[in-house]
């Protein structure tokens, strides 16, 4: 039976089914977080755009935990309450307790009263575990792991301080030297004292839009081992297109083998930064076609996802936009040429009512082929709630991926997470439960934290895939795994934490494998160079691949 048609068949199965693709359970099994966008009437930009999210194993014990951002009154004089810090929650799934998390803040030393934005997530300093970016408005701030469970700020000595208003931020290996170097999107010149007031066009008090303000130039910094870093925004020529950042995702667009940047830019031309291999970046964004819309406009776009949704061996992009500009799908060629498919995927009439924030690629139903999920939630008043106290609520989208290059949306089967309105941001993809399915942390602006757990994938085979390297670049970030079946496309996935939007999602590599149990190949394209091939005979399992121990593959 041909992938379109199985899809098909499998979708209209699940639509005659009762039971809901997702569950949501955040305060059942202990993840109780309010966001508060810390919103004073005075309509301050930075209010409506927070909050972030990541999934990281901070303590190594196998499971994901979440780590949330909290904001707070940007009204001079005003500090935060005893409440208004970043929140870490330690999974306990470990410990036999199923699914419960643990508020552990208070001894991790993550409870930063800073107005969080954005998170990003590595082991930039190769000692074993996991560090933390933290975004914000105002001081950046990189905590160092110190592998016991409590974390240190480290910002001054390491040199990745900004003072501005920065959103997404990764950690990625552009010189391919073997450490984390790190990319840092700003968004706009901000400040309170030069607050605009703006109004919609019945009158009425509202956030003003990107283009009131200036936009800031991005960061680059070069990580130069023993826990310092150099900033080479200027010498990387980073900072000859400046565009209000939000969305950022890496990698290897051109397939040259060196790692580039998607920055998805607010009303503003996207950039997509191609490596020179030198040390320097080149904006290719107006020609490979992922700036502008086919109307040759901007557009307001917020989350990114990168991924090869078609199976053809490229890394594809989907960018979320304002409501009215429908949201864009963007089809690699394989040498960072690109062709906006929104409306022969079938994703530019679903989306058009909608204002889309964190998003990314998930094979939710474990079939093989990458579906997509995006929160959304407007940044102007909805006419249908003016006169609510929080008139900027949307519902989730989900769209199921047909194997042939359109999607159909199933946010109905989704579950009562599809049907409830609420102001989405970021957005952090996981198998939160260790069962073999992609599970999702909704980070929800003014509002409380949502886990879509998933309970429509783990019937189905599937692998998880991380990387090991005895030496620089530990995690093999940056890496390309390919996961493939005799006459199948093979399935691809590159090793990053990276995209959605003000989040870091689950760093393993999560392949659906429908419903054969049957033996794969996976090959890996060390970051660098080299290539090693592994026979993996049983399925429906977590895998670590040491670089070394494979059979070399030759390229």
């Amino acid at each position: 039976m041909r992938p379109a048609i199985l899809a098909a068949v499998v979708a209209a199965a699940l639509v005659q089914s009762d039971a809901p693709l997702f569950d949501e359970v955040a305060a059942d099994v202990g993840l109780r977080f309010e966001h508060s966008g810390g919103a004073s009437g005075q309509f301050y930009v930075p209010e409506v755009m927070g909050a972030g999210v990541a999934l990281i194993d901070y303590d190594g014990d196998g499971d994901l935990d979440v780590y949330l951002l909290q904001n707070h009154p940007l009204e001079p004089g005003r500090t935060p309450g005893p409440g208004a810090t970043h929140r870490l929650f330690r999974n306990d799934l470990s410990a036999g307790k199923g699914l419960a998390f643990t508020d552990v803040t208070a001894e991790s030393g993550l409870g930063g009263t800073t107005y969080g934005m954005g998170v990003a997530t590595a082991d930039y300093d190769n000692d074993g575990d996991t560090d933390l970016y933290v975004t914000a408005l105002g001081a950046n701030t990189l905590y160092r792991n110190n592998g016991d469970g409590t974390f240190s700020d480290v910002t001054a000595e390491s040199g990745v301080g900004d003072q501005r208003w920065s959103t997404a931020a990764t950690f990625f290996d552009y010189d391919r030297d073997g450490d984390l170097d790190l990319f840092v999107a700003n968004y706009l010149d901000f400040s309170v004292t030069a607050n605009k007031q703006c109004f919609d066009p019945a009158g009425t008090r509202d956030y003003c839009g990107p283009r009131s303000y200036r936009p800031v130039p991005d960061r680059l910094f070069r990580n130069d081992g023993a826990g310092r870093f150099t900033d080479v925004s200027e010498a990387s020529q980073i900072t000859k297109a400046v565009g209000g950042g939000l969305g950022v995702s890496t990698g290897d667009y051109n397939g040259d083998g060196w790692l580039d940047l998607f920055v998805a830019n607010d009303a503003m031309p996207n950039q997509l930064w191609i490596n020179q291999k030198d040390g320097k970046f080149l904006d290719e964004g107006p020609l490979s076609g992922v700036a502008l819309s086919a109307a040759g406009n901007p557009e307001g776009s917020m989350g990114v996802a990168s991924g090869d949704y078609d199976r053809d061996g490229d890394e594809d992009l989907f960018v979320t936009n304002i409501v009215a500009e429908t949201f864009a799908l963007y089809t690699n060629d394989g040498r960072a040429g690109f062709e906006d498919t929104r409306v022969a995927a079938g994703l530019a009439q679903p989306t058009a009512a909608f204002t889309g924030f964190g998003t990314d690629w998930l094979d939710y139903d474990n079939d093989g082929w990458l579906d997509l999920f995006v929160t959304n939630g407007a940044v102007n008043i909805v006419e249908a709630l003016r006169g609510e106290p929080v008139p900027y609520r949307m519902r989730n989208l989900l769209f199921r991926n047909l194997g042939d290059g359109r999607f159909v949306e199933t946010s109905r089967e989704g579950g009562d997470a599809f049907a409830r309105a609420e102001v989405g941001r970021g957005v952090a993809f996981g198998d939160l439960d260790n069962d073999g399915d992609v599970d999702i942390v909704v980070a929800n602006n003014n509002g409380p934290v949502r886990l879509l757990r998933n309970r429509a994938g783990s019937e189905r085979a599937w692998l998880q895939v991380s990387l090991r390297i005895d030496g620089p670049n530990r995690d093999g970030n940056g890496s390309l795994v390919r996961v493939q079946r005799p006459g199948q496309p093979s399935q691809v996935r590159r090793v990053r934490t990276d995209g959605s939007y003000l989040a870091a999602n689950d760093p393993r590599l999560h392949f659906g494998l429908g419903d054969s149990d049957a033996p794969v190949t996976v090959t890996v394209d060390w970051l660098g160079g080299g290539s090693e091939e592994w026979t993996i005979d049983k399925v429906r399992q977590r895998v670590t691949l040491k670089r070394g121990t494979g059979t070399a593959v030759a390229r």
